[in-house]
Formats: structure tokens, C-alpha cells, sequence
């Protein structure tokens, strides 16, 4: 009997953990930080909406996923090219006077309201709902951001990417994805090359928008060596059954598909980047 006793807890424990590690997804917790780890190695991390950094004015409320202004986090300064992105409300008759860039590539993606745009290459537009702004600093460009509407906010992403090549022409485009965005799980709404239809930016990264249904699924198959980042905007859903919702992000690195599950209507921003 006491032999058996002592061929069962060498069993416990070194056999039966073994077999549960090799079957299992193993997930841990970091703070608001899940990591999820798979047996061919690949990485998902998430990043909480309480855990950006706030910038607040009277006219503004501003969350940042990575350092900027104000906010400095040394874990946080960006992933790969994406350098920014920025939930920004913005009260109404207020906005950001004429200010400067250079360097960089600037997207803007306006969830409410509407945002008028002016800078000092001559353009002068109104940002609404279903139209992604691409505007290229290149050398260098003045602008400035308002809502003109005195009784409604305006709430949008500000997204930053860096280019490609420094000191370039400074460039701008926008356009309408309504009919697409309404028709499609997923848009392709920016690359490199503007492909299928997209607009154009300096930079090897494809920019998806993606508008999902309660209960719809949808899954996305990276390319080798590629780095993605999920944006939540509105919604709840799992990818790859982890949890996210508006707000949040999430990143992956290593080849394998994410695949989305949408818990009520949810929209997302997918980067997939080298």
C-alpha cells in the first residue's frame, strides 16, 4: 500500500501537469493586461481602456492608448509604425487651433458629430461618420480641428503612423466607406499601395474598419511576420475568446488567425502591420 501511495503523487506531479500544459490554453493576468499563449507560440495582449492615459480640458476629453503629450508611459510609446491613437471628444464650438506636424502620417476617423478641417496646403472640409481623413505632414503642415456644432460633441480617433520616408511633399485625401462599411463584416479602408479601393498612406500597414452584428463571427488570417493591433470603438466581443470591449486594444504577434465572436453590435479598428 505504501509503495502505491508513493507511485501515485510522483504521477501527481510530474505527469498530470505535464498533459494539462500541452491540452490548454494558458492565460495570465497582468494587471489589466491578459496574455494568451498557444502552443505554436504566438502572443495576444490586451490593453484595457482604463489603463490609457487622460488628457482633459474644459472642451476636451482625450484618452490615449500610448504616451503622448502629458502622458508618458516607457511601456507604452506605440506598437511597430503605429505611434498614436487618440479617442478624442470634443464639446461643441470648440476644437484644436492651427497647429503643426511633420513626419508623419495622420488618420482621423470620426464615430460622432462631425469635425471641420483646415490646414495650410488648402484644404478645407467637414470629417463625418463613414470617412476616413489621411493627411501626410511630409515636411511639414499647419492645421486646425473644430466642431462647428455648438450644441453636439464630435468623438473620433486620431490615429498617427510613421512614414516611410521623412521630409516628403505633404499629401491629403478622404473619402466615404458608407456603402461598404454597411454591405461588409470587414473594410479595408488604407494601405500602402490603396488597393481595393483604399486610400493611400506611406507606410506598409493595412488599416480595416469592421462593423459586426450581435452575434455575427468573423475571422482574419495574418500573414507571416506580421503584427496586429484591434481597436475596440463601440461593443462588446472575444477574440480568440478573450474579452474586449469599446475601448480596449489588442495586440498579436506570431502567424495565426483571430477570430471574432461580437457579443452585441461592435466596431473595430484592425492594424495589421509589418
Amino acid at each position: 500500500m505504501l509503495f502505491n501511495r508513493y507511485i501515485y503523487i510522483f504521477f501527481s506531479l510530474f505527469f498530470i501537469p505535464l498533459v494539462s500544459y500541452t491540452e490548454t490554453v494558458l492565460t495570465s493576468t497582468k494587471g489589466d493586461r491578459q496574455i494568451s499563449s498557444t502552443g505554436d507560440h504566438s502572443m495576444i495582449s490586451i490593453r484595457k481602456a482604463n489603463e490609457r492615459g487622460l488628457g482633459k480640458r474644459s472642451w476636451l476629453t482625450s484618452h490615449h492608448t500610448f504616451s503622448f503629450a502629458n502622458y508618458y508611459d516607457p511601456k507604452h510609446m506605440g506598437y511597430k509604425n503605429l505611434r498614436v491613437i487618440n479617442e478624442d471628444i470634443i464639446q461643441g464650438g470648440h476644437g484644436f487651433d492651427s497647429h503643426s506636424h511633420e513626419n508623419m502620417e495622420i488618420i482621423s476617423y470620426v464615430i460622432e458629430g462631425a469635425l471641420q478641417h483646415k490646414d495650410s496646403t488648402g484644404n478645407e472640409t467637414i470629417i463625418r461618420p463613414n470617412e476616413i481623413q489621411r493627411m501626410s505632414a511630409g515636411s511639414g503642415v499647419t492645421h486646425s480641428e473644430y466642431n462647428l456644432a455648438a450644441d453636439k460633441e464630435t468623438h473620433f480617433y486620431q490615429i498617427w503612423i510613421t512614414p516611410k520616408k521623412r521630409g516628403t511633399q505633404p499629401s491629403y485625401a478622404q473619402k466615404s466607406f458608407a456603402k461598404e462599411l454597411n454591405k461588409n463584416k470587414l473594410t479595408l479602408v488604407v494601405s500602402n499601395t490603396g488597393r481595393e479601393g483604399s486610400i493611400s498612406i506611406d507606410q506598409d500597414v493595412d488599416i480595416y474598419v469592421s462593423r459586426l452584428k450581435k452575434g455575427d463571427l468573423l475571422e482574419f488570417k495574418s500573414r507571416q511576420n506580421r503584427h496586429l493591433w484591434v481597436q475596440m470603438v463601440k461593443g462588446k466581443m472575444s477574440v480568440n475568446g478573450l474579452e474586449i470591449s469599446a475601448g480596449d486594444g489588442l495586440s498579436t504577434e506570431g502567424h495565426h488567425p483571430l477570430n471574432f465572436n461580437s457579443h452585441e453590435h461592435s466596431e473595430f479598428i484592425l492594424f495589421d502591420l509589418n
